[in-house]
């Protein structure tokens, strides 16, 4: 590990001098990767400085406990002996999660899709709980959000939305929220007091740049038609909505929140964009998972990841065997301990693996 740090020690110096020349900035890639480069160096170099400097505190202890004649200064440096060697485990696990390389998809922006699945009306209504929750838990990151596309129910509920979330370090947070998410409670309908079972499920899909996904023009087809609600009615009265085919993959992007057809269909390729960069990363997960299990469960939306039982006032996280008995505050956004959990977890098993291999 020592090794490994005193190379990125380098790295640093020379990433520190690129940084200072003013030509960087005409190349925005290359800008992006480096200011990316230079952000995780300095997060590990940080935590070297004080790995090295509880290092030389255990050394200088141990000489003053060998050569110190004074009892009062020998005590003193057992104590802070003691107090470094306890400390140095949690930096040292710190400092190797920290040399994972971090994945550039991480800062990436998302398009999150939340379909209504088994349990009627109370499916869409907790499709709609969720949509709240992760908008509650947006405003508090700083980050923004808008809704691409959505399919209400005359309960209140959605049958589907997607809407995308930009900020900083959007996908690195949310990305383990995919999959099948489970609600026991009593419906609003129940009038025995009976708890209901049903689910949910949450795609979270990293936005792609053009630059990234090409969609070339022969392989869309484009119709328009009207934009419907719920109960059938009439959203407006002019062919507003669009419907984006894939000829290559079958792909299908329906978009009718505007009013403007322009409009729906910008965020129609912003969707469908999305889903085909999604489509080629589960082509390269499916081939790296041939090699080793994913860390916190497959990403497969057929996964059942989460169990919310309202009675209990209790989350279950199924992947990490995590129980939190404060349902009422997550579901009014307060998130990080579930998403701090799964991203160590996430880590730790990426940590395992490489020291396998």
């Amino acid at each position: 590990m020592i090794k490994k740090l005193e190379s990125l020690s380098l790295r640093f110096e020379e990433v520190n001098k690129i940084i200072q020349d003013p030509d960087l900035v005409k190349d925005p890639k290359r800008y992006k990767d480096i200011m990316r480069e230079h952000s995780h160096l300095s997060a590990v170099m940080e935590a070297y400085k004080e790995y090295k400097s509880v290092l030389q505190g255990i050394e200088d202890s141990k000489i003053l406990i060998t050569e110190e004649s004074d009892h009062e200064m020998k005590e003193m440096a057992r104590e802070e002996l003691k107090e470094l060697e306890a400390k140095l485990p949690k930096i040292e696990e710190n400092l190797k999660l920290l040399l994972i390389p971090p994945d550039p998809l991480e800062e990436k922006n998302i398009i999150m899709e939340i379909r209504g699945g088994t349990g009627g009306d109370e499916s869409s209504l907790f499709a709609a709980d969720l949509f709240r929750m992760y908008t509650k838990y947006a405003d508090m990151k700083g980050w923004k959000y808008e809704i691409m596309d959505s399919n209400e129910t005359e309960v209140g509920g959605f049958k589907e939305i997607s809407f995308s979330i930009s900020g900083k370090y959007v996908y690195g947070s949310l990305r383990y929220e995919s999959g099948v998410h489970r609600v026991q409670r009593v419906p609003a309908t129940e009038s025995q007091g009976r708890v209901h079972t049903s689910a949910v499920t949450v795609a979270v899909l990293p936005e792609a740049e053009e630059t990234e996904i090409e969609i070339r023009p022969e392989d869309l087809r484009i119709d328009v038609m009207r934009a419907g609600g719920p109960g059938g009615q009439c959203v407006n009265t002019t062919d507003s909505a669009v419907r984006l085919t894939h000829l290559p993959t079958g792909l299908v992007v329906i978009q009718q929140d505007e009013k403007s057809q322009i409009k729906n269909k910008a965020k129609a390729l912003r969707v469908l964009r999305a889903r085909l960069f999604d489509l080629e990363e589960s082509k390269k997960n499916a081939e790296r998972a041939a090699a080793r299990k994913s860390m916190v469960g497959s990403g497969d939306r057929s996964e059942r990841i989460r169990t919310y039982n309202f009675p209990q006032n209790r989350l279950t996280d199924h992947r990490i065997n995590l129980t939190l008995y404060k349902l009422d505050q997550i579901m009014e956004g307060y998130l990080d301990e579930l998403i701090d959990a799964l991203c160590i977890y996430a880590k730790e098993e990426q940590l395992k693996n490489s020291d396998n291999n």
